[in-house]
């Protein structure tokens, strides 16, 4: 969470997060925006390209010189949009070296070796990547931490070169406009049919989403042609998806707010889908020379990469969410999953009945946090439960307010010259979740200068395991992470019942 928090956590069409300006929250809609914010899938791309999916025929590809990337006005600002949104650029001389030694290989096996790159790695701990049409490839950290060799952060990379070269972008583009003019077109003819107007505003929305899938689908078979070609294991795309579902599972817990069951017309197909097929595509390379997964060398190069959150912007440890920069820190109630997003801290409870949402609001001093809560930026306020409060020193108050299917409790508390706002919902009203707000609330306080010079982010640290070493042993010199074994076998690709052998390399997160 950084400071410069006023947004609403929203998902787009290609599941990134996005922010949306000014604070205005409609109280039916927020619910939705902190369940997605908590557990969406950030394995979304942003643009994809067509190139022949020929069958194996992976000659070694003939070195050729290399392009020059131009960057545009247009892309230049919404690249630092993006840089914004992301937390900067992760500078790591190491990483920059593999991943450009990489996108060379991947260059000369495509069939537009006149296609320039330029990969940007992105200082965040989710697990995302995308590309803009004129070939800008972004992959953050945090997808980089979860891969284990060359091969499976090769077959993302190759995925997005795949967007750009089929120009996925324009072809979207295009749609919406069609999809538009036709929606101009029957609100035209059946201006008194409001049900036929819907209907037909609801199939194109279909038709769009089903489009996407497709184009998902389809960069996915270029995408595993073009490592392949390049020499690189036709199977690590299936098995980074894979990695990738299994750690969505973790993050989501499998309850109702997993973002694949809300969200079903979301423009990535379900990712047992995308594994199938990628399998399938890389089938047809087995008895080629596409075999590398280059596992030590990649190994080599995340040693010691930062994991998850940047300390600078807060970080969630188990339930408690610590900003050292900002100097406070506060205790999520239990069976709570706190998530720490650009735009603000969201917990959701095990099960999706309760959730919550703390960010950071423009109060000016002259106007009292009561009369915040009831300036109308959300609706059905109950203005007659506004309560002003102390906690632990810190000038606050509270409201009630309601939904059509949540009930919300909302604080707000003024530190230092900052205003930070708990908004907390509920399905059912009951003596716990006016607990859990009560508890959380009170246990913001001051940091220690002790707790904030002790603040260090998560690292990846690579091993060599010893004789006697197991998965469970191991997993208990993981730090900071919930779930420690279950996360071990997700970020080394341990199936559920594996097993470490001696001299092996794996990672564990230390700090």
């Amino acid at each position: 969470m950084s400071k410069r928090l006023r947004v609403a956590v929203v998902v787009d069409g290609v599941g990134h997060r996005k922010a949306v300006r000014g604070d205005r929250l409609w109280a039916g809609r927020l619910a939705t925006a902190f369940v997605l914010g908590a557990t969406f899938l950030l394995a979304g791309c942003g643009e994809i390209g067509r190139l022949q999916t020929a069958g194996p025929a992976p000659s070694a590809p003939v070195a050729k010189p290399k392009s020059t990337f131009v960057q545009s006005a247009a892309a230049e600002k919404e690249h630092e949009r993006i840089l914004s949104s992301y937390g900067g650029a992760y500078d790591d001389p190491k990483l920059e070296a593999l991943i450009g030694k990489t996108v060379d290989r991947l260059v000369a096996a495509s069939d537009r070796p006149d296609q320039a790159y330029k990969v940007t790695i992105l200082n965040s701990g989710a697990v995302n990547a995308f590309a803009l049409p004129n070939g800008q490839l972004y992959v953050t950290r945090g997808l980089i931490a979860l891969a284990c060799d060359t091969s499976e952060l090769s077959s993302v990379l190759s995925h997005e070169m795949a967007h750009v070269l089929a120009k996925h972008a324009a072809i979207r583009e295009d749609q919406a406009r069609q999809m538009a003019a036709n929606a101009t077109r029957a609100v035209a003819d059946v201006a008194n049919d409001p049900d036929f107007t819907a209907l037909a505003l609801a199939k194109n929305k279909l038709t769009m989403a089903t489009f996407s899938r497709q184009q998902e689908v389809e960069a996915d078979k270029i995408g595993v042609a073009i490592a392949a070609n390049a020499h690189f294991d036709p199977y690590g795309a299936a098995r980074f998806l894979t990695a990738m579902e299994r750690n969505a599972e973790l993050k989501a817990g499998k309850t109702s707010a997993d973002p694949r069951v809300q969200d079903f017309l979301s423009s990535h197909p379900a990712t047992p889908e995308r594994v199938a097929n990628a399998q399938n595509t890389a089938r047809l390379y087995t008895s080629s020379e596409a075999s590398e997964r280059d596992r030590d060398s990649y190994l080599a190069a995340i040693d010691n990469i930062v994991y998850g959150e940047d300390p600078s912007e807060g970080f969630v440890r188990g339930r408690r969410f610590l900003h050292p920069k900002l100097g406070f820190t506060f205790t999520a109630p239990e069976n709570f999953t706190l998530d720490n997003t650009a735009q603000a801290v969201i917990g959701v409870r095990e099960g999706g009945s309760q959730a919550m949402r703390f960010d950071v609001v423009r109060v000016t001093a002259e106007q009292t946090l009561g009369d915040y809560l009831n300036s109308g930026w959300m609706d059905n306020v109950d203005k007659a439960s506004t309560e002003d409060l102390t906690i632990n020193g810190f000038p606050a108050a509270s409201v009630v307010a309601t939904g059509d299917q949540w009930q919300f409790k909302v604080y707000a508390l003024r530190f230092g010259s900052d205003v930070y706002r708990f908004i907390f919902a509920t399905k059912q009203k009951t003596t716990e979740s006016e607990r859990n707000a009560r508890e959380t609330v009170n246990s913001f306080r001051r940091l220690t200068l002790d707790e904030i010079q002790s603040a260090r982010p998560l690292r990846v640290k690579v091993i060599n395991v010893q004789p006697g070493d197991t998965v469970e042993s191991l997993s208990h010199r993981m730090a900071g992470v919930d779930r420690p074994a279950e996360r071990f076998r997700i970020i080394n690709g341990l199936e559920a019942h594996a097993q470490v052998k001696a001299r092996d390399r794996v990672k564990i997160v230390v700090d």
